[in-house]
């Protein structure tokens, strides 16, 4: 199969053909990255609020985690291109392992946010964000370089 692909292929989990799953990820993206920044200020001023802000940070992370993963396996379990690449393998198992770590993260901090924040709770969300940067590259080659859930010029079937 080549490298580089001319034609692209629908997402199998779209609206009018807009595929769902881009329409996801920039929360929780925005919400895990924005847990290692309340980290941080809870670790270096020590107001609580920063704490709590974290605790519910890294839950709407995962739970808008678990949706973009719903919507993302379903594109990766039907369209076998997604599957034929390296790309695909590492965004699809590289985002199972950031949601791993997005509930230990969770667990750690729900009976003490003070407590699960630092240290354990900025570990969490730096390995969370570098994962994330990682994966996020790679989701971006299956769109951009595969041409995976696009509109326009489509085969049907690939």
């Amino acid at each position: 199969m080549s490298e580089e692909h001319i034609h692209g292929v629908r997402s199998t989990a779209s609206v009018a053909g807009h595929p769902i799953h881009p329409m996801l990820i920039p929360f929780p993206f925005a919400f895990l990255i924005a847990t290692l920044g309340t980290d941080i200020a809870y670790w270096s001023t020590g107001n609580s609020f920063w704490a709590l802000a974290s605790l519910w940070l890294v839950g709407a992370g995962l739970v808008m985690g678990v949706l973009a993963a719903i919507v993302g396996l379903t594109d990766f379990l039907t369209i076998s291109r997604a599957r034929d690449h390296l790309d695909g393998w590492v965004h699809f198992l590289g985002n199972l392992g950031v949601l791993v770590l997005a509930l230990v993260s969770l667990l750690t901090r729900v009976s003490d946010p003070l407590a699960g924040a630092v240290p354990i709770g900025i570990i969490l969300s730096v390995l969370i964000v570098g994962i994330l940067a990682m994966t996020g590259w790679f989701g971006g080659e299956l769109a951009y370089r595969h041409m995976i859930g696009v509109v326009g010029d489509v085969e049907q079937g690939s």
